[in-house]
């Protein structure tokens, strides 16, 4: 594999003096920007242009990592050429939280092929269950296949978020890259790092994504007691106080939920993923050395699974609930996934609305407030 990493930025340009010379069509031009490259996309044709045989697929952020830097309102870009293996791409249209699992499938389906290896997933962040979603990819792909992947951003504003599609950057896109060949590695890791705290509580009423009730009183109502004058801000004071979710006392699985929006009439709140009816949720709050370690934690997973020959490709999506608690210390989490790596390793990632990952290996889940890394590298 022949990998490039670079960026730009509106008011210096692209990073590099010109493009590589890497176009095929076993090309994977991977790109992530700010919000505002949905109403101003001349670098991403202009990438496209470079690009012409490439399979290209990208999506807005709250913030861009590249290599072990974290920007606003630039993009981040890897051109990956494969040797020996077959890159693919999918699309497809999402209208509402409640056709995700369409989505997974009908994505898996347009993939799936007897020597696919893994699938990296990027869907708009605003309209999906990314439960759903993992859901309808699962059930359309042998457990063999690693999936992962994450979902767009828009800082801290949940108002817009943007995909890559054929057409360029619109919003409601669910894209995904079929990775095919034996000699294709893909690594990945998935920690978090956050404190559960205060009672835990069964959700007496829900539906998919959205939360009724704990413990029969009014979730919104519950969660603003706990937020105090920080509810103000909401939803985007929820990131600092995600749930943490399982099925039962005994279950030692826990999924962490982020907030997306309020409703103050139904006293309910939305959720990037699932909350099952009869599960139980704790609230969760940081600390700021767990956080670090846990994007440690998870880049030494990753590096397990990860091969440690040639060119290597680090994709990082981190929560945006993270980078609002670690603050100017954001960087500290992508320095520390790249000490953990294999060296030489480049990174490009982005700060989502949610994580997509297998827990430890096995189907794929929806994740928030985790590190969730990717590597990609040929044998």
């Amino acid at each position: 594999m022949q990998l490039e990493t670079f960026s730009f930025h509106p008011t210096q340009g692209w990073s590099l003096a010109e493009f590589p010379q890497l176009d095929s069509n076993d090309t994977l031009v991977l790109t992530f920007g700010g919000a505002n490259f949905v109403n101003e996309p001349q670098a991403l044709d202009e990438l496209r242009a470079a690009f012409p045989l490439a399979q290209h697929v990208g999506c807005s952020t709250s913030g861009e990592i590249h290599g072990a830097t974290v920007n606003d309102d630039s993009l981040s870009v890897a051109v990956m050429r494969f040797e020996h293996g077959k890159v693919r791409t999918a699309f497809t249209r999402i209208d509402d939280a409640d056709d995700s699992f369409r989505a997974g499938k009908e994505l898996a389906g347009q993939l799936l092929s007897d020597d696919l290896k893994g699938v990296f997933v990027l869907s708009d962040g605003l309209m999906v269950n990314g439960s759903e979603l993992a859901r309808g990819l699962n059930s359309g792909l042998p457990s063999s296949v690693v999936i992962t992947g994450g979902l767009a951003g828009d800082g801290d504003r949940f108002a817009n978020t943007w995909n890559l599609d054929q057409a360029g950057p619109r919003s409601g896109v669910v894209s995904a890259v079929g990775l095919y060949g034996e000699r294709v590695r893909i690594g990945h890791g998935s920690k978090g790092g956050w404190d559960i705290f205060g009672p835990e509580r069964s959700v007496t009423r829900s539906a998919g994504n959205v939360l009724y009730e704990l413990d029969n009183r009014p979730a919104l109502e519950l969660y603003k007691q706990y937020l105090g004058e920080r509810a103000e801000g909401l939803p985007s004071t929820g990131l600092l106080f995600p749930l943490a979710l399982r099925t039962s006392h005994d279950d030692e699985k826990r999924l962490v939920r982020t907030i997306l929006a309020v409703d103050e009439a139904t006293q309910s709140m939305t959720f990037a993923g699932d909350i099952p009816q009869g599960s139980l949720a704790q609230l969760m709050r940081a600390n700021f050395d767990r956080l670090v370690d846990g994007a440690n934690d998870a880049a030494l997973v990753t590096a397990d699974r990860t091969g440690h020959t040639g060119d290597v490709l680090s994709i990082a999506i981190s929560c945006v609930g993270r980078r609002l608690v670690l603050g100017e210390r954001i960087e500290e989490e992508v320095e520390a996934v790249l000490a953990a790596l294999p060296p030489g390793t480049r990174q490009v990632g982005f700060y989502s609305y949610g994580e997509l990952s297998p827990h430890t290996t096995g189907n794929c889940d929806l994740h928030n407030q985790t590190m969730t890394l990717t590597t990609l590298s040929e044998d």
